[in-house]
């Protein structure tokens, strides 16, 4: 079932999506050669338990395993998606990071991801950071009332597919309010005018998580850890929006991990 926010409810959402926010951007301070995933993840935790939030990652059920153990899902180069934080993993030069975190502030949810490269990072590599950016900023347009969740996949399909690159089908984006996942299900592609229809009040999470190569994936031993399958780069950006009568109301940032890297 799809629940519609009132105005008041978004607000308490943004509020969340703030900390997840300003959380993300303090871990981009701290994201350098020979810091461990373990040491941003304990950071991460202490930053949003002082600013009035939990973790809502952390305790998070598997129907395949044990529940998730961390506040951050911090998966590196050909990790898709829910890598598990560690001191026996250590940043490189030339790593890619995608952290992925989220927080419950006064009863709501917040939730965003980004992709930090670790020093100097490959032009290709860079290459495909830029365009699933770009692919959820495309998405984010066609966030509008009277469109579908159809016209969002699309668009963040077909840029990236255009660009040469694998979309995960198997992790898709979800709606958010007071439970981190709720209805619909926002896939990274599909086709123009399918879908549920958009409706102002619904808030959902929008998220590609796009390859360098194929866009088969394999996921390890742990339960959570999703890698490509021909061991490729893989990036993965989100933000948390609600649907109104006119634009998307994004209601994470970007701009405090923008300060930290000077973009």
């Amino acid at each position: 079932m799809i629940f519609l926010k009132t105005e008041e409810e978004i607000e308490f959402l943004r509020e969340s999506n703030l900390l997840v926010s300003k959380t993300l951007g303090y871990v981009a301070s701290l994201i350098k050669p020979g810091v461990t995933t373990l040491e941003l993840d304990k950071s991460a935790e202490t930053y949003i338990r002082d600013h009035g939030g939990v973790p809502t990652f952390k305790g998070y059920p598997n129907n395949f395993g044990t529940p998730f153990p961390a506040t951050l899902c911090t998966s590196i180069n050909d990790q898709i998606v829910h890598g598990i934080p560690s001191g026996a993993v250590t940043l490189k030069e030339g790593d890619i990071i995608s952290v992925d975190c989220g927080v419950r502030l006064n009863g709501f949810c917040g939730d965003s991801a980004y992709t930090f490269g670790v020093g100097e990072i490959n032009s290709n590599v860079k290459h495909l950071l830029k365009v699933t950016k770009q692919a959820l900023l495309e998405g984010i347009d066609n966030a509008v009332v009277d469109k579908r969740i159809g016209d969002i996949g699309f668009a963040i399909q077909n840029l990236c597919e255009n660009s040469g690159y694998g979309v995960v089908r198997e992790f898709v984006g979800h709606g958010i309010g007071r439970n981190m996942h709720e209805d619909p299900q926002v896939p990274n592609y599909g086709r123009k005018g399918y879908g549920p229809l958009l409706k102002t009040g619904m808030c959902i999470a929008i998220e590609p998580m796009i390859t360098l190569g194929s866009r088969l994936i394999i996921m390890e031993r742990d339960g959570w850890t999703v890698r490509t399958k021909d061991c490729s780069y893989s990036a993965h950006f989100e933000h948390t929006v609600a649907i109104t009568n006119k634009e998307a109301d994004v209601l994470s940032t970007f701009d405090y991990i923008d300060e930290v890297l000077r973009i």
